[in-house]
């Protein structure tokens, strides 16, 4: 071969291991490029993973809560009644429900709390939201902040699971605290940590957390007297206590009791499938000289023991008596039923009597006949009592 040939294919060679070393550049950046790729897309897919287990989780979470609550999800129905403050009421939740501040519901067991709250978070911009409940008197003690902020697997004796808390189940819409005064003053400062900063951790676990919840507490306790008793945080009081709604119990607006009454009888009568009974004026009589120490949820279970012990659709309430028909002046408790009377009356005396104590009862009550400062309550009597003796006697209000 001659040299020229030799030296072309050498020049051939050295063409083709150029050719190799670029191709080899070209494969190693490509591998390089597929590998980062791969890598980006494996974190992506992790990422998306993780999103989806934290998303089915809180969908789970939120299922479950809101199946907790849907039994008593309408307890007292809508809010109903035209009394003056109730309508305050109804005016103070339209002002507050858009704006997102904390709202604390104050009034005495019965009268509506979790209605309320319900009523501000549908009139709010969170109403696609949950509406995630708690009930604080109702968790033991050692399981507060489990219950609030969740656990790990294994955190403590029978965390078998990771569990989501109310407050990650509530994020981005509204928790409901009820009875909050019921909190452990150990935990009120962790409770306040997330009000104020939104941070909080699972027990067991040392990943800070963010959540966004609007918060609507309510109590039957004083708080301010809890606070001047060191039973409750100050600054988790103020914290809570941006809006309070003060809800009157039932005897303070009694007007509202016919539609109330009305309301029930319609919801209970279609529950236990009878016709609706008349709500009668002695019906009302009846309702009306009750005090209702249990408020709105008092008469929600008297109406419908009443109708199930009324089948044949004649209504009646069975209401407790604080006394006897008898007015106490008649009898005592520590009387001698052996030992004579000084003298004894005739019947025309005995309702001379009568009237004339009726008379004074009627006076000192300025002739008011129902309500604890009614005479049928000084005469220890029911007022349809009162009034049928007022007839019988010819009892008339002068003028």
């Amino acid at each position: 071969m001659a040299h020229s040939d030799i030296s072309r294919v050498f020049e051939n060679l050295e063409k083709l291991k150029s050719e190799c070393d670029r191709l080899q550049r070209e494969c190693d950046l490509q591998k390089s490029a597929l590998k980062k790729s791969h890598d980006e897309l494996e974190l992506e897919v992790a990422r998306r993973t993780a999103e989806i287990q934290r998303l089915q989780e809180r969908l789970q979470a939120e299922n479950t809560y809101l199946k907790e609550e849907l039994a008593g999800a309408h307890a007292y129905g809508e809010i109903i009644g035209e009394s003056p403050s109730l309508k305050s009421i109804i005016e103070r939740i339209d002002l507050v429900a858009p704006t997102g501040a904390s709202v604390l519901v104050l009034g005495e067991s019965g009268t509506g709390k979790e209605l309320i709250a319900r009523e501000i978070h549908k009139h709010s911009q969170l109403a696609d939201r949950p509406l995630i409940k708690v009930n604080c008197a109702t968790i033991p003690r050692e399981l507060y902040e489990s219950e609030f902020f969740g656990h790990i697997k294994g955190s403590f004796t029978g965390a078998i699971s990771d569990r989501l808390g109310r407050f990650e189940a509530a994020d981005g819409g509204t928790l409901f605290l009820d009875e909050v005064g019921e909190i452990p003053t150990g935990l009120q400062g962790k409770l306040l940590r997330v009000l104020q900063e939104g941070e909080f951790e699972r027990v067991g676990e040392g990943r800070t957390r963010k959540v966004d919840v609007r918060i609507i507490a309510a109590t039957n306790k004083n708080l301010a007297e809890e606070v001047n008793n060191g039973r409750f945080r100050e600054d988790l009081y103020y914290r809570l206590n941006v809006f309070p709604i003060e809800i009157p119990p039932l005897r303070d607006h009694k007007e509202d009791i016919p539609l109330l009454a009305a309301h029930f009888i319609k919801v209970f009568s279609q529950r236990l499938n009878r016709p609706v009974p008349p709500l009668t004026a002695a019906n009302l009589m009846d309702l009306n000289a009750h005090d209702w120490p249990g408020n709105v949820r008092e008469l929600q279970n008297i109406i419908e023991r009443a109708l199930i012990l009324s089948p044949h659709g004649r209504l009646r309430f069975d209401l407790p008596r604080i006394n006897a028909d008898i007015p106490p002046s008649f009898s005592s408790p520590n009387a001698d039923p052996a030992r004579p009377v000084e003298s004894i009356l005739t019947d025309s005396a005995v309702k001379a009597l009568q009237k004339q104590n009726m008379l004074a009862a009627l006076i000192q009550s300025g002739w008011k006949v129902y309500g604890r400062d009614g005479a049928a309550h000084r005469l220890g009597i029911k007022p349809t009592t009162l009034i049928e003796r007022m007839r019988r006697l010819r009892i008339k209000r002068p003028g």
